[in-house]
Protein backbone atom coordinates (compact mmCIF):
# COMPACT_ATOMS: atom_id res chain seq x y z
CA UNK A 1 0.00 0.00 0.00
CA UNK A 2 1.12 3.35 -0.81
CA UNK A 3 3.05 4.95 2.24
CA UNK A 4 2.22 8.67 0.89
CA UNK A 5 -1.38 7.49 1.77
CA UNK A 6 -0.79 6.90 5.60
CA UNK A 7 1.07 9.94 5.52
CA UNK A 8 -1.73 12.40 3.48
CA UNK A 9 -3.81 14.32 6.15
CA UNK A 10 -6.23 14.91 4.01
CA UNK A 11 -6.93 10.82 3.42
CA UNK A 12 -9.53 9.63 5.41
CA UNK A 13 -10.68 6.58 4.34
CA UNK A 14 -8.45 4.22 2.36
CA UNK A 15 -10.27 1.17 0.81
CA UNK A 16 -8.45 -1.97 -0.27
CA UNK A 17 -11.65 -3.64 -3.00
CA UNK A 18 -9.21 -6.96 -3.78
CA UNK A 19 -5.64 -6.76 -5.03
CA UNK A 20 -6.47 -4.32 -7.75
CA UNK A 21 -8.98 -2.25 -6.48
CA UNK A 22 -7.99 0.65 -4.20
CA UNK A 23 -10.13 3.67 -3.42
CA UNK A 24 -9.46 6.74 -0.61
CA UNK A 25 -12.07 9.24 0.44
CA UNK A 26 -9.93 12.50 0.56
CA UNK A 27 -11.57 15.53 1.66
CA UNK A 28 -15.33 14.11 1.50
CA UNK A 29 -14.36 13.02 -1.75
CA UNK A 30 -14.12 9.23 -3.29
CA UNK A 31 -11.13 8.57 -5.55
CA UNK A 32 -9.78 5.63 -7.29
CA UNK A 33 -5.90 4.72 -7.25
CA UNK A 34 -5.09 2.63 -10.20
CA UNK A 35 -1.65 3.26 -9.47
CA UNK A 36 -1.80 1.54 -6.35
CA UNK A 37 -2.09 -2.30 -6.24
CA UNK A 38 -0.83 -5.52 -4.62
CA UNK A 39 0.64 -8.52 -6.77
CA UNK A 40 -2.13 -11.02 -5.68
CA UNK A 41 -4.40 -12.20 -2.65
CA UNK A 42 -1.23 -13.76 -1.02
CA UNK A 43 0.49 -10.28 -1.19
CA UNK A 44 -2.64 -8.86 -0.07
CA UNK A 45 -2.98 -11.43 2.70
CA UNK A 46 0.38 -10.53 3.87
CA UNK A 47 -0.01 -7.29 4.41
CA UNK A 48 -3.13 -7.48 6.37
CA UNK A 49 -1.28 -9.81 8.45
CA UNK A 50 1.45 -7.32 9.12
CA UNK A 51 -0.98 -5.19 10.39
CA UNK A 52 -3.51 -7.18 12.42
CA UNK A 53 -0.89 -9.37 14.04
CA UNK A 54 0.76 -6.45 16.35
CA UNK A 55 -2.73 -6.04 17.89
CA UNK A 56 -2.92 -9.44 19.25
CA UNK A 57 -5.76 -10.35 16.76
CA UNK A 58 -5.91 -13.12 14.29
CA UNK A 59 -7.53 -13.34 11.05
CA UNK A 60 -7.64 -16.52 8.79
CA UNK A 61 -10.65 -18.79 7.31
CA UNK A 62 -11.50 -20.23 10.49
CA UNK A 63 -12.00 -16.38 11.80
CA UNK A 64 -12.03 -14.21 8.35
CA UNK A 65 -13.04 -11.08 10.26
CA UNK A 66 -11.57 -8.94 12.15
CA UNK A 67 -11.89 -4.97 13.35
CA UNK A 68 -9.69 -3.57 15.22
CA UNK A 69 -7.83 -0.30 16.59
CA UNK A 70 -3.91 1.10 15.30
CA UNK A 71 -2.09 2.46 17.33
CA UNK A 72 -2.35 5.92 16.48
CA UNK A 73 -6.42 5.69 16.80
CA UNK A 74 -7.05 5.11 13.51
CA UNK A 75 -9.40 1.57 13.06
CA UNK A 76 -9.26 -0.97 10.47
CA UNK A 77 -11.82 -3.74 9.65
CA UNK A 78 -10.68 -6.42 7.10
CA UNK A 79 -12.52 -9.35 5.53
CA UNK A 80 -11.18 -12.71 4.26
CA UNK A 81 -12.79 -15.18 1.34
CA UNK A 82 -15.17 -16.10 1.22
CA UNK A 83 -17.29 -14.00 2.69
CA UNK A 84 -15.57 -11.26 0.71
CA UNK A 85 -16.39 -12.43 -2.82
CA UNK A 86 -13.75 -10.07 -5.26
CA UNK A 87 -10.73 -11.06 -2.25
CA UNK A 88 -9.82 -9.92 0.96
CA UNK A 89 -11.76 -6.78 1.71
CA UNK A 90 -9.25 -3.70 3.84
CA UNK A 91 -10.55 -0.65 4.90
CA UNK A 92 -8.87 1.91 7.24
CA UNK A 93 -10.30 4.97 8.91
CA UNK A 94 -7.65 7.38 9.70
CA UNK A 95 -7.56 9.88 12.31
CA UNK A 96 -6.22 13.24 12.49
CA UNK A 97 -2.96 13.09 15.23
CA UNK A 98 -4.50 16.65 16.33
CA UNK A 99 -8.26 16.99 16.61
CA UNK A 100 -10.31 19.51 14.87
CA UNK A 101 -11.30 22.34 17.21
CA UNK A 102 -14.91 24.21 17.29
CA UNK A 103 -12.97 26.84 15.16
CA UNK A 104 -12.40 24.20 12.43
CA UNK A 105 -15.69 22.78 12.11
CA UNK A 106 -16.75 26.40 11.89
CA UNK A 107 -14.11 27.25 9.30
CA UNK A 108 -15.34 24.39 7.35
CA UNK A 109 -19.23 25.57 7.23
CA UNK A 110 -19.75 22.42 9.73
CA UNK A 111 -22.36 25.15 11.51
CA UNK A 112 -21.71 28.61 11.93
CA UNK A 113 -20.15 30.40 14.78
CA UNK A 114 -23.74 31.24 16.82
CA UNK A 115 -24.62 27.63 16.45
CA UNK A 116 -20.93 26.84 18.28
CA UNK A 117 -21.64 29.18 20.63
CA UNK A 118 -25.52 27.98 21.32
CA UNK A 119 -24.23 23.87 21.82
CA UNK A 120 -21.16 25.25 23.92
CA UNK A 121 -23.48 26.86 26.45
CA UNK A 122 -25.84 23.38 26.33
CA UNK A 123 -22.57 21.49 27.43
CA UNK A 124 -21.45 23.76 29.92
CA UNK A 125 -25.40 23.91 31.41
CA UNK A 126 -25.30 20.08 31.40
CA UNK A 127 -27.86 18.95 29.10
CA UNK A 128 -27.79 15.86 27.35
CA UNK A 129 -27.39 15.80 24.05
CA UNK A 130 -27.58 13.10 21.05
CA UNK A 131 -25.87 13.55 17.38
CA UNK A 132 -27.85 12.09 14.68
CA UNK A 133 -26.41 11.05 11.25
CA UNK A 134 -25.41 8.62 8.68
CA UNK A 135 -22.25 7.22 7.85
CA UNK A 136 -19.54 9.63 7.23
CA UNK A 137 -21.74 12.63 8.47
CA UNK A 138 -18.96 13.68 11.07
CA UNK A 139 -20.79 12.39 13.66
CA UNK A 140 -17.47 11.46 15.81
CA UNK A 141 -15.92 14.98 15.04
CA UNK A 142 -18.97 16.76 16.30
CA UNK A 143 -19.02 14.48 19.61
CA UNK A 144 -15.34 15.27 19.91
CA UNK A 145 -15.54 19.03 19.75
CA UNK A 146 -19.01 19.14 21.80
CA UNK A 147 -16.79 17.19 24.55
CA UNK A 148 -14.17 19.72 24.74
CA UNK A 149 -16.48 21.99 25.64
CA UNK A 150 -16.50 20.16 29.70
CA UNK A 151 -14.97 21.81 31.56
CA UNK A 152 -11.47 20.78 33.12
CA UNK A 153 -13.05 19.86 36.78
CA UNK A 154 -15.03 17.56 35.85
CA UNK A 155 -14.59 13.60 35.59
CA UNK A 156 -15.11 12.08 32.18
CA UNK A 157 -15.76 8.37 31.14
CA UNK A 158 -15.85 7.69 27.82
CA UNK A 159 -16.94 4.26 26.52
CA UNK A 160 -16.39 2.98 23.12
CA UNK A 161 -16.58 0.21 20.29
CA UNK A 162 -13.64 1.44 18.95
CA UNK A 163 -11.48 4.67 20.76
CA UNK A 164 -11.78 7.24 18.48
CA UNK A 165 -12.39 10.06 20.93
CA UNK A 166 -9.33 12.66 21.84
CA UNK A 167 -10.56 14.74 24.45
CA UNK A 168 -7.81 16.89 26.04
CA UNK A 169 -9.38 17.51 29.71
CA UNK A 170 -6.46 15.83 32.37
CA UNK A 171 -9.66 14.09 34.48
CA UNK A 172 -11.00 11.26 31.41
CA UNK A 173 -11.74 7.25 31.95
CA UNK A 174 -11.34 6.43 28.57
CA UNK A 175 -13.01 2.48 28.27
CA UNK A 176 -13.63 0.76 24.85
CA UNK A 177 -15.70 -3.03 24.60
CA UNK A 178 -13.76 -5.98 23.93
CA UNK A 179 -14.87 -8.67 21.55
CA UNK A 180 -15.01 -12.35 22.25
CA UNK A 181 -11.56 -14.82 22.30
CA UNK A 182 -11.36 -17.34 19.77
CA UNK A 183 -13.05 -19.52 22.18
CA UNK A 184 -15.98 -17.46 21.77
CA UNK A 185 -15.77 -16.64 25.45
CA UNK A 186 -14.37 -12.88 27.33
CA UNK A 187 -16.85 -10.27 25.57
CA UNK A 188 -17.31 -7.17 27.08
CA UNK A 189 -20.18 -5.18 25.52
CA UNK A 190 -20.92 -1.05 25.38
CA UNK A 191 -23.94 -2.16 27.63
CA UNK A 192 -21.48 -3.64 30.42
CA UNK A 193 -19.77 -0.84 30.46
CA UNK A 194 -22.38 2.17 30.83
CA UNK A 195 -23.27 0.14 33.27
CA UNK A 196 -20.14 -0.23 35.32
CA UNK A 197 -19.82 3.39 34.60
CA UNK A 198 -22.16 4.21 36.78
CA UNK A 199 -20.40 2.96 39.70
CA UNK A 200 -16.98 5.66 39.02
CA UNK A 201 -18.57 8.57 40.13
CA UNK A 202 -18.93 9.88 36.43
CA UNK A 203 -19.75 13.80 36.30
CA UNK A 204 -19.91 12.91 32.44
CA UNK A 205 -20.55 9.63 30.89
CA UNK A 206 -20.00 9.95 26.92
CA UNK A 207 -20.82 6.93 24.65
CA UNK A 208 -19.47 6.78 21.31
CA UNK A 209 -22.41 5.15 19.40
CA UNK A 210 -25.92 3.56 21.15
CA UNK A 211 -26.67 1.20 18.58
CA UNK A 212 -27.83 -1.60 20.88
CA UNK A 213 -29.49 -2.77 24.19
CA UNK A 214 -27.02 -0.06 26.32
CA UNK A 215 -29.89 2.62 24.97
CA UNK A 216 -31.79 1.62 28.12
CA UNK A 217 -29.34 2.17 30.17
CA UNK A 218 -27.80 5.29 29.02
CA UNK A 219 -31.19 6.54 28.93
CA UNK A 220 -32.02 5.58 32.97
CA UNK A 221 -28.16 7.15 33.83
CA UNK A 222 -29.58 10.53 31.96
CA UNK A 223 -32.87 10.28 33.80
CA UNK A 224 -31.04 9.53 37.49
CA UNK A 225 -29.12 12.61 37.76
CA UNK A 226 -26.04 11.96 35.42
CA UNK A 227 -26.61 15.14 33.43
CA UNK A 228 -24.81 16.57 30.55
CA UNK A 229 -24.21 13.15 28.84
CA UNK A 230 -23.42 12.93 24.94
CA UNK A 231 -23.97 10.29 22.14
CA UNK A 232 -24.27 9.56 18.79
CA UNK A 233 -26.54 7.54 16.79
CA UNK A 234 -27.32 6.23 13.69
CA UNK A 235 -30.16 7.56 11.84
CA UNK A 236 -31.25 9.94 9.04
CA UNK A 237 -33.46 12.44 11.07
CA UNK A 238 -34.37 13.30 14.94
CA UNK A 239 -37.63 11.08 14.30
CA UNK A 240 -35.87 8.31 12.97
CA UNK A 241 -33.13 8.43 15.61
CA UNK A 242 -36.04 8.69 18.52
CA UNK A 243 -37.81 5.48 16.34
CA UNK A 244 -34.18 3.34 16.92
CA UNK A 245 -33.92 4.69 20.32
CA UNK A 246 -37.52 3.24 21.03
CA UNK A 247 -36.24 -0.41 19.57
CA UNK A 248 -32.93 -0.68 21.16
CA UNK A 249 -34.33 -0.17 24.96
CA UNK A 250 -36.80 -3.08 23.34
CA UNK A 251 -33.75 -5.31 22.86
CA UNK A 252 -33.19 -4.96 25.88
CA UNK A 253 -35.83 -7.66 27.45
CA UNK A 254 -37.87 -4.64 29.13
CA UNK A 255 -41.47 -5.00 29.17
CA UNK A 256 -42.39 -1.70 28.69
CA UNK A 257 -44.97 -0.56 26.45
CA UNK A 258 -43.74 1.92 23.59
CA UNK A 259 -45.63 5.29 25.24
CA UNK A 260 -43.59 4.51 28.52
CA UNK A 261 -40.52 4.18 26.55
CA UNK A 262 -41.10 8.05 24.40
CA UNK A 263 -41.50 9.47 28.21
CA UNK A 264 -38.45 8.06 29.20
CA UNK A 265 -36.93 9.79 25.92
CA UNK A 266 -38.27 13.11 26.74
CA UNK A 267 -37.20 12.70 30.38
CA UNK A 268 -33.84 11.83 29.37
CA UNK A 269 -32.95 13.79 26.72
CA UNK A 270 -32.92 17.85 25.86
CA UNK A 271 -31.13 18.51 22.64
CA UNK A 272 -30.63 16.61 19.24
CA UNK A 273 -28.58 17.18 16.63
CA UNK A 274 -28.73 16.40 13.33
CA UNK A 275 -25.61 15.70 10.75
CA UNK A 276 -25.49 14.98 7.40
CA UNK A 277 -23.08 14.36 4.56
CA UNK A 278 -24.03 16.16 1.16
CA UNK A 279 -23.32 15.02 -2.04
CA UNK A 280 -20.72 17.09 -2.53
CA UNK A 281 -18.71 15.54 0.08
CA UNK A 282 -19.40 18.68 2.54
CA UNK A 283 -20.72 18.13 6.01
CA UNK A 284 -23.30 19.76 7.81
CA UNK A 285 -25.29 20.69 11.18
CA UNK A 286 -29.01 20.41 9.34
CA UNK A 287 -30.56 20.50 12.68
CA UNK A 288 -30.40 21.97 16.19
CA UNK A 289 -33.71 20.80 18.41
CA UNK A 290 -35.17 20.65 21.62
CA UNK A 291 -37.57 18.10 22.44
CA UNK A 292 -40.93 19.34 23.48
CA UNK A 293 -42.84 16.49 25.32
CA UNK A 294 -44.84 13.45 23.48
CA UNK A 295 -48.27 14.52 21.86
CA UNK A 296 -50.56 12.41 20.43
CA UNK A 297 -47.80 9.89 20.88
CA UNK A 298 -45.28 10.97 19.44
CA UNK A 299 -41.98 12.94 20.16
CA UNK A 300 -42.26 16.17 19.29
CA UNK A 301 -39.25 18.81 18.94
CA UNK A 302 -38.73 22.44 17.92
CA UNK A 303 -36.04 23.18 15.19
CA UNK A 304 -33.66 26.37 16.92
CA UNK A 305 -31.49 26.33 13.58
CA UNK A 306 -31.63 24.86 10.33
CA UNK A 307 -29.56 24.29 7.45
CA UNK A 308 -31.38 24.91 4.09
CA UNK A 309 -29.97 24.04 1.03
CA UNK A 310 -31.11 25.62 -2.04
CA UNK A 311 -29.25 23.96 -4.82
CA UNK A 312 -25.90 23.19 -6.64
CA UNK A 313 -23.41 24.93 -8.38
CA UNK A 314 -22.28 24.16 -12.11
CA UNK A 315 -19.08 23.06 -10.13
CA UNK A 316 -21.15 20.36 -8.00
CA UNK A 317 -20.84 22.54 -4.64
CA UNK A 318 -23.89 22.15 -2.70
CA UNK A 319 -25.35 26.06 -2.10
CA UNK A 320 -27.34 26.71 0.54
CA UNK A 321 -27.46 28.48 4.25
CA UNK A 322 -28.04 28.33 8.24
CA UNK A 323 -30.77 30.22 9.64
CA UNK A 324 -32.23 30.45 13.30
CA UNK A 325 -35.98 29.70 13.31
CA UNK A 326 -37.31 32.34 15.47
CA UNK A 327 -37.89 29.78 18.63
CA UNK A 328 -36.94 30.61 21.54
CA UNK A 329 -35.72 27.86 23.47
CA UNK A 330 -36.60 26.55 26.96
CA UNK A 331 -33.37 25.94 27.77
CA UNK A 332 -32.16 29.53 28.02
CA UNK A 333 -33.74 29.41 31.31
CA UNK A 334 -31.37 26.74 32.48
CA UNK A 335 -28.39 28.46 30.72
CA UNK A 336 -29.28 31.45 33.85
CA UNK A 337 -29.25 29.14 36.32
CA UNK A 338 -25.26 28.09 35.71
CA UNK A 339 -24.54 31.46 34.74
CA UNK A 340 -23.79 30.73 31.27
CA UNK A 341 -24.66 33.99 28.82
CA UNK A 342 -24.86 33.82 24.88
CA UNK A 343 -23.35 36.44 22.51
CA UNK A 344 -26.70 38.70 21.38
CA UNK A 345 -26.24 37.94 17.84
CA UNK A 346 -27.17 34.32 18.84
CA UNK A 347 -30.78 34.70 18.22
CA UNK A 348 -30.49 36.97 15.25
CA UNK A 349 -33.09 36.49 12.36
CA UNK A 350 -31.83 36.11 9.05
CA UNK A 351 -29.54 33.54 6.70
CA UNK A 352 -25.42 32.86 7.42
CA UNK A 353 -23.94 31.09 4.36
Amino acid sequence: MGTELLKDPDVTEIMVNGPEEVYIDRRGHLERRPDIRFRDETHLRGVINTIVAPLGRRIDESSPMVDARLPDGSRVNAVLPPLALNGPVLTIRRFREIPFTVDDIVSFGTMTREMADFLHACVRSKLNMLISGGTGSGKTTTLNVLSSFIPETERIVTIEDAAELRLQQPHIVRMETRPPNEEGEGEITIRQLVRNSLRMRPDRIIVGEVRGAEALDMLQAMNTGHEGSLSTIHANSPEDAFSRLETMVMWAGVQLPSSAIREQLVGALNIVLQQSRLIDGSRRVTNISEIQGVFDGHIAVEDIFIYRQEGVSPEGRVIGHFEYTGYEPKCLERFKSYGVTLPPETFQLGSKP
